[in-house]
């Protein structure tokens, strides 16, 4: 294992060698397999496993993702010894889709991202072969296994959170931004519509992208989106706005009856969530006895929002961030 995390300083260098070759060969080693979630929305997910893991970290990911692009982050967590399982939420990635424009990104009620991923936990995770059960979550994905530990605490030995969605940053005061948002509500193309300012999915110029100084990862993932598009989607709905930030709101009202061992990673130039909301959890789980690893956020400096993604020197500093935390609960 130590030799493989070596290597992860390095990457970069010769990213086209190590996607084309290493990478390809052990994408084709997994299985990709569904369910069904609330109101029978296919959910699909996919899985990577050895006989002789005995551990398995279960990636959540963010708003807008697959599982797809999350193949070097399954293959570095499975040469440290792991069995990965990645879910793809609803209305994204190779998910059922929920509206009739499926690059809106949407949900009904953000519960259901939350109950779909007890059924996938149920269904693939409770009953596995594993001694150690971990999780990896990003952005969105971190605020939906929160919200799901406040009544299932004792289903991870440790979970990781990566720039979780406890709050979104806004560009306007959040009164006003309510206000429109609660308007909206009633009004069914509103409600549905692309939030102020998003919209169809488009490919970005790396010089204007605020998710990573990766330059090289950051054109692998817009080549999964362009070789295979029914992967796009673009900007989320007024309706799944509210519901995000209402569930943020959830995550700290309910970080109290939270006893799992968490360790929260905050990018220092972070432009997508609201880091003070980091701070916050951090704080409350503290007065209620059960405080987070370090007792704060391990700032990764001069990250941007998508760490896992990041320049090689971030990203290994995180990864070994979170191997390291992940082996002090075994």
């Amino acid at each position: 294992m130590t030799a493989h995390k070596n290597g992860w300083s390095n990457r970069e260098n010769s990213f086209a060698a190590f996607t084309t070759g290493p990478l390809v060969d052990f994408w084709r080693q997994r299985e990709e397999c569904q369910f069904s979630g609330v109101d029978a929305v296919p959910i699909r997910y996919v899985r990577f496993r050895a006989q002789e893991h005995d551990r398995v970290v279960v990636v959540c990911p963010g708003r807008v993702e697959s599982y797809v692009k999350y193949a070097e982050l399954a293959y570095d967590l499975f040469h440290c010894g792991f069995d990965v399982l990645i879910i793809d939420h609803r209305g994204q990635g190779r998910s059922g889709r929920l509206l009739s424009d499926s690059h809106r990104g949407h949900v009904a009620r953000f519960s259901d991202y939350v109950e779909d991923f007890d059924r996938f936990y149920q269904h693939e995770v409770a009953n596995g072969p594993w001694k150690k059960r971990y999780a990896l979550a990003h952005s969105m994905g971190g605020a939906i296994i929160t919200l799901w530990l406040e009544k299932n605490s004792s289903s991870f030995d440790a979970v990781a959170l990566c720039a979780p969605m406890f709050g979104i940053a806004l560009r306007w005061p959040d009164w006003m931004v309510r206000h429109i948002l609660d308007w909206a509500e009633s009004h069914q193309r509103l409600r549905e519509g692309y939030a102020i300012g998003t919209g169809r999915w488009r490919a970005l110029p790396f010089g204007v992208n605020v998710l990573t100084h990766s330059r090289e990862r950051y054109r692998r993932n817009l080549r999964f989106y362009a070789d295979e598009p029914a992967l796009q989607m673009g900007g989320p709905t007024n309706h799944w706005v509210r519901e995000g930030i209402l569930a943020g709101e959830q995550v700290l009202a309910g970080a109290t009856a939270i006893t799992t061992p968490i360790f929260i990673l905050q990018a220092e130039d972070e432009r997508v969530v609201d880091n003070r909301a980091h701070h916050q959890f951090c704080d409350i789980r503290a007065a209620a006895g059960h405080p987070c690893e370090g007792e704060k956020p391990h700032v990764i400096k001069g990250a941007y929002h998508e760490i896992l993604f990041e320049k090689d020197d971030m990203r290994a500093e995180a990864l070994d961030a979170i191997i390291t935390f992940f082996a002090r609960h075994q």
